[in-house]
């Protein structure tokens, strides 16, 4: 929070089979840690899945390093959308299984066989086809805050459970134009190549996601379709793209677009508050995390002591978001 030099946030992503990744892991967190880089990257033997924050001095340098890579030759960058530098505050490399947990036996279709990708430009004239269908291979609390319009917004929690819930909404329309797009590409990637393999017939995806999109339409004097926030999976949370607010606070219902964690740390429930909500509620997403919260942290800790997380004192155990404001009204 006190550097006084610039960072650079961004994302990329690469299907290509890695030989050995977890030597791969030690020589990237090694590498990149001497140039004091921040960020999250998962390491698989199908590929690499980053988001970063690079000291702007050591950009140079960081980017003639990750090229000189063979997996990595001419690997596309997208630059954050908005950034004030803050988006990493610890580095962190590991090796998973997959770059994108998405529950799909990749060894039952083709993966390869992925949908064609679209330019902004491509992407807009295809959204004004009749024919087309749109889908957000995001999670709902992605979508809530910012999406195309006419989209389909699966109410869904994760990637995994979006693939066969899309697949079932779109029964019999196998024949319709049907258009991907998520906040990079990395998730149309997998998706395309799986609607394809189910049958449909014309299958695309909007190249570099939502972060490029912004990008291409600024420089490019394009219409902007996408309306409201693009959801980001680091400290900032959400970029603005179009400068709306289309969702509303979970506590209040005011117009509001600012995600934050419940400050009960044996909660952290991810939901939408407006300042006059988060003061006062302390951060918190209910009454009864509020008063944890408040507690000293020691008598916070004695509560966590010894519990699994399914059994932590948070107030609604699904991932899934709860309706705030009704929960609050019951109680009054």
């Amino acid at each position: 929070m006190n550097e006084t030099f610039k960072r650079i946030t961004i994302s990329f992503y690469r299907y290509v089979i890695i030989d050995q990744p977890h030597q791969l892991r030690d020589e990237l967190y090694a590498e990149w840690a001497a140039l004091n880089v921040f960020g999250r990257t998962y390491l698989a033997q199908e590929g690499i899945n980053a988001q970063m924050s690079v000291p702007e001095h050591h950009w140079d340098e960081f980017m003639l390093r990750l090229q000189a890579r063979k997996y990595f030759e001419n690997m596309p960058i997208k630059r954050a959308v908005e950034d004030d530098g803050k988006s990493f505050y610890k580095l962190k490399v590991k090796v998973r299984n997959k770059i994108v947990a998405d529950g799909l036996d990749d060894g039952t279709f083709d993966v390869t066989n992925v949908g064609r990708h679209l330019t902004a430009r491509e992407f807009n004239e295809a959204l004004a086809d009749p024919n087309t269908i749109v889908v957000d291979m995001r999670n709902h609390y992605e979508s809530e805050i910012g999406h195309f319009e006419n989209a389909i917004c699966p109410d869904v929690d994760t990637f995994k459970e979006e693939l066969p819930a899309v697949e079932d909404m779109l029964k019999g329309k196998e024949d319709k134009k049907l258009l991907l797009y998520c906040t990079g590409g990395i998730r149309c990637e997998k998706a395309s190549a799986y609607f394809k393999h189910k049958g449909f017939k014309d299958v695309n995806q909007l190249h570099g996601g939502i972060i490029d999109y912004a990008r291409q339409i600024e420089a490019e004097g394009l219409e902007n379709k996408f309306k409201g926030k693009n959801f980001v999976f680091d400290e900032r949370l959400g970029e603005s793209i179009s400068g709306e607010i289309i969702s509303e606070c979970h506590q209040c219902g005011a117009p509001c677009d600012t995600h934050t964690n419940c400050a009960n740390d044996d909660c952290h429930l991810l939901f939408i508050q407006c300042e006059a909500c988060a003061t006062k509620m302390d951060g918190c997403c209910t009454d009864e995390c509020k008063t944890i919260a408040n507690l000293p942290m020691e008598e916070q800790r004695a509560l966590r002591k010894g519990k699994l997380k399914t059994d932590a004192h948070s107030v609604y155990k699904s991932r899934l978001r709860p309706n705030l404001k009704n929960l609050r009204n019951q109680k009054v």
